[in-house]
């Protein structure tokens, strides 16, 4: 099997498991947040929404160079909002993962934030941590925010509570 393949079905599973609680997005709990520091509901779902984009342009260039500027929140108001983009990056990221070559894996990667590079790494070890691992953080952040407002949970490694 290659490394390609492997992600992909990583990727399959996991994205499937966040489009699950994007599902779950409250519309009446848009501005939602646990702390005056956090995300709000929409400003988390929206990032969700958008960090498949990453994994595109991970898979698909050699470096990230990125500006404050470059940065346009989305901010859904329904869960069929959320869905809408998620599913369109989402398929678009999976589009790129999958031309990926195994020696482009091993290649060097960087993300560069207004001029300073923040880390080097090859694109494997990118596509871990920077993109997927940001992706499940965050999405397990959104089941926090869910918990603390009852909805109830569906199961992405097993059962939840609301389901045993």
């Amino acid at each position: 099997m290659s490394l390609t393949e492997m992600f992909l079905e990583e990727y399959d599973t996991e994205m499937e498991g966040t489009r699950k609680m994007l599902a779950l997005f409250p519309s009446d709990k848009v501005d939602w947040k646990p702390h005056p520091k956090s995300f709000s509901m929409t400003g988390l779902a929206g990032h969700i929404c958008q960090l498949p984009d990453f994994i595109t342009k991970t898979c698909s260039l050699d470096k990230f160079e990125m500006k404050a500027s470059d940065y346009v929140p989305y901010f859904p108001k329904t869960a069929s909002d959320a869905l809408a983009k998620f599913d369109a990056e989402s398929k678009i990221a999976r589009e790129a993962l999958s031309r990926v070559t195994d020696p482009a894996w091993k290649q060097p990667w960087s993300f560069i934030y207004e001029g300073t590079t923040y880390f080097t790494m090859p694109r494997a070890a990118v596509h871990r941590s920077f993109c997927m691992n940001h992706i499940i953080h965050h999405r397990a952040q959104l089941t926090v925010y869910y918990r603390m407002n009852d909805i109830r949970l569906p199961g992405l490694y097993g059962p939840t509570a609301d389901e045993s």
